[in-house]
């Protein structure tokens, strides 16, 4: 999918949430990213094999979140 030089990491590198955002929607809360990686506001991700990351706030993201 990603076509731009360098090429990003691919989906199953450990830092494939580092891609470049192709397309965003903030208003529904999610973003496709060239790797194929769909990410949400939330810090879940949903990998182009159909494989889920749940969410991975950190203690300190949630206080300053309320």
């Amino acid at each position: 999918m990603c076509s731009h030089q360098p090429a990003c990491p691919t989906a199953d590198s450990p830092c494939h949430h580092t891609a470049v955002i192709v397309s965003a929607h903030p208003e529904q809360g999610w973003s496709l990213l060239c790797n194929g990686t769909i990410v949400f506001d939330d810090t879940g991700e949903l990998l182009p094999d159909g494989r889920v990351v749940s969410p991975h706030r950190t203690p300190g993201a949630l206080a300053a979140a309320a």
